[in-house]
């Protein structure tokens, strides 16, 4: 150890330098790739969620569409659908004139695959009515504005503003359902007889109005509470729902409706309530006018009535 003036030891000075080795600027990468994840988890949570809530033709509409065997897109119109089949158009054939139509594929499995679909279809709709109504047609569409229009009308008639709540429209699978129901102290009919109040018969040439501008042809029942009449032997419940509903048809005719739409005019008396726990409210005293979801049968003119 060396030493120092007046012969002390001097300890020596070491100085240790750390060499820092840097590991480099990461910068934002990381939060890039969590941005991508997060996307996919959120694109894979949707398809997850659209498999769940979409009908079977729908997801058999998107299965062909994305089938390489069948080539059914849609054109530049925008015309047609997955379902459809429509044409497709390349830049060769539009320039000779030529149309390439989509051809499916008649391989045998897709064959008995399709046969395998239409039959669970079929089956669908026997087992549930409403499963044949969710591609909407022709006749859904005149059904639909028949409705509006006949909403549009009693809002413009001032007289039937307090009897809006007497009138309940439905689409069903057997078309559209017009049921004009008693109220208390509104009643539509005469008591225990099929003698129609003055604002029934407005209601009804009102109705008839609207549904002359459809050609479906119509079925009209009539409805009555669970009370029984002192009368029941001679002239009961169904009596007076068949009475009610014919002097409904008779109403309908004189405003314009021709005889030969009508398809049936039935009385069920109580069987069918509209409240089944409460069998003599007035509102299962009622009237149900069903335009029918098919073609007319008859040729206009054919039948005639009184």
């Amino acid at each position: 150890m060396a030493k120092g003036k007046g012969g002390n030891d001097v300890r020596p000075i070491i100085i240790k330098r750390v060499k820092k080795v840097s590991g480099g600027h990461h910068g934002g990468a990381w939060k890039v790739a969590y941005a991508d994840f997060v996307t996919a988890m959120m694109a894979f949570f949707m398809l997850l969620w659209l498999l769940t809530v979409s009908d079977k033709v729908t997801l058999q509409g998107i299965a062909d569409y994305f089938s390489p065997s069948n080539a059914t897109m849609s054109n530049s119109s925008g015309a047609g659908g997955i379902l459809a089949g429509t044409a497709l158009e390349s830049e060769g054939a539009k320039a000779s004139g030529a149309r390439i139509m989509a051809i499916p594929s008649s391989s045998p499995s897709k064959a008995s695959q399709s046969n395998e679909s239409a039959r669970e279809d079929q089956q669908q709709s026997e087992q549930n009515p409403t499963y044949a109504m969710k591609l909407p047609t022709a006749t859904d569409a005149k059904l639909l504005k028949a409705e509006d229009d006949l909403k549009t009308a009693i809002q413009e008639t001032p007289e039937l503003q307090k009897h809006r709540d007497q009138i309940i429209m439905e689409q069903t699978p057997d078309g559209l359902r017009i049921q004009l129901i008693d109220r208390d102290e509104r009643p539509m009919f005469r008591p225990s007889t099929a003698t129609p109040y003055a604002f029934y018969i407005r209601i009804l040439q009102t109705i008839a109005g609207v549904i002359q501008t459809v050609p479906n042809r119509i079925s009209i029942t009539g409805h009555t509470d669970g009370s029984v009449s002192a009368s029941e032997g001679q002239y009961g419940n169904w009596e007076l729902s068949a009475d009610r509903a014919n002097a409904t048809r008779r109403v309908l005719r004189d405003a314009g409706v021709r005889p030969d739409r009508m398809a049936e005019v039935t009385g069920r008396a109580a069987t069918q309530p509209l409240y089944p726990d409460e069998p003599n409210r007035p509102e299962n005293r009622r009237v149900a006018i069903l335009l029918l979801r098919e073609a007319p049968a008859l040729a206009p003119g054919f039948a005639n009535g009184d």
